[in-house]
């Protein structure tokens, strides 16, 4: 089973808006359908499921004695760089939200749970970039670049079940931890 640890997000109108209109650039993408906004506090990838027991437990103890909380969707990014896009999307800003993927992080890693070890920048994807942006989507993406999406309550952790497929993925929670 393919696994990553999550918390979902509403898709905000005011991005819907910049994805309707990053499609009318011309600029090849495949747009992030709404049920599956989400910022990854964990990739951990092909695993047994086996391992879901193990990975729920960590799960749990990570989350113990955090409530919800809010965050806040401002501005856009892409990696590695605009003018190379592969990937574009909207930060997701708070404090709470680098505590939690610290957590998790910890408690995955101290069980030995494989995952990916690059430094946590909390993000949600928009998009995934096809071609090499053009002037048009490189124009609109200034524009929209330092945009206020909005704040949203966090109030649980998911792990999730990635599928390939080519439309796209499908998701599937497997574990939901509630934060009080």
């Amino acid at each position: 089973m393919r696994l990553f640890v999550a918390v979902d997000l509403e898709y905000p109108d005011p991005l819907r808006e910049f994805a309707s209109r990053l499609k009318g650039t011309g600029l090849r993408v495949k747009l992030v359908e709404p049920e599956n906004f989400h910022v990854t506090l964990r990739f951990i990838g092909e695993v047994g499921g086996e391992a879901v027991a193990t990975i729920e437990g960590g799960l749990r103890e990570a989350c113990r004695g955090l409530g919800p909380f809010e965050v806040s969707l401002r501005g856009l990014g892409a990696f590695p760089r605009p003018e190379r896009a592969r990937v574009l999307w909207v930060a997701v800003e708070g404090k709470e939200i680098y505590e939690l993927a610290r957590r998790v992080n910890e408690a995955l890693d101290g069980l030995g749970v494989p995952g990916d070890k690059k430094e946590f920048v909390a993000h949600a994807t928009i998009a995934r970039v096809k071609e090499r942006p053009n002037r048009s989507a490189l124009d609109l993406f200034e524009e929209w670049r330092g945009r206020e999406f909005g704040r949203q309550r966090v109030s649980e952790v998911k792990l999730k079940r990635s599928t390939l497929t080519p439309r796209g993925p499908i998701y599937e929670d497997l574990v939901v931890v509630q934060l009080r």
